[in-house]
């Protein structure tokens, strides 16, 4: 397995950190590269009526923090030996990680998935239940 192309996508939340956490303590399982991504859902951080100048400061700021994001979770891999190929990306979580490990020849997604219930994905989706879905490579859920 130390071959195989594996995307993370991560974001800021207690299940991304426990996925990194898995990771590590299973690290003689992955490969020595690891791709993150995360991508930034605008539609969540713009209103209608906010001015093109304040969405573009808004687009900036959610930049900024994604790079921070990226990059810790990057050193804490680094610091056990895993090299981390950071990407940030703008649009639909759900559908840009689908696209990446669909379009970018991934053979392996490993995502968390949030403390939702199984009814709950059911009826309203969550980022990892649509992932599973739809990607064309096999989904590790932690």
């Amino acid at each position: 397995m130390k071959d195989v192309k594996i995307l993370v996508p991560v974001d800021n939340s207690d299940t991304a950190r426990r996925t990194i956490s898995m990771i590590l303590a299973q690290k003689h399982h992955f490969p020595d590269t690891l791709t993150l991504v995360y991508v930034i859902n605008m539609e969540k951080l713009t209103y209608r009526m906010i001015p093109d100048f304040q969405v573009d400061m808004i687009r900036e700021h959610a930049r900024k923090s994604g790079e921070i994001l990226l990059k810790s979770y990057a050193d804490i891999l680094s610091r056990s030996g895993i090299t981390a190929e950071m990407r940030l990306e703008f649009g639909s979580p759900r559908e840009k990680i689908c696209q990446i490990a669909n379009e970018e020849g991934f053979q392996m997604v490993i995502i968390g998935r949030h403390g939702g219930s199984e009814v709950g994905d059911v009826l309203f989706g969550s980022v990892a239940n649509y992932v599973f879905h739809h990607v064309k490579c096999p989904v590790m859920l932690f």
